[in-house]
């Protein structure tokens, strides 16, 4: 399973791409563990203090918004992003 990091996200892991394994019938949320067993940093960036993502981290699963509870398979592609802004 790969994640892809943006943003002050990627600054946090160190790389903007992140593999983790997990098995089969894992759940966004599993993979989201996984990232964050691998890159501790990203849990003060990422998490907020009840422990659920930050209400301003985007999760997409392929491109797609998704619930943590959605279910992940080998070879999809999930993305933690900061919101963006910019410009006048």
């Amino acid at each position: 399973m790969q994640w892809k990091l943006f943003a002050d996200l990627a600054e946090a892991a160190g790389e903007r791409t992140v593999t983790v394994d997990v098995d089969a019938g894992a759940t966004v949320d599993d993979a989201l563990d996984a990232l964050l067993t691998t890159k501790p940093a990203l849990r003060d960036r990422a998490l907020n203090e009840d422990g659920e993502l930050q209400e301003h981290v985007n999760l997409l699963k392929n491109g797609e918004n998704v619930d943590a509870d959605a279910t992940v398979e080998t070879g999809d592609e999930l993305a933690l992003f900061p919101p963006v802004s910019g410009g006048s």
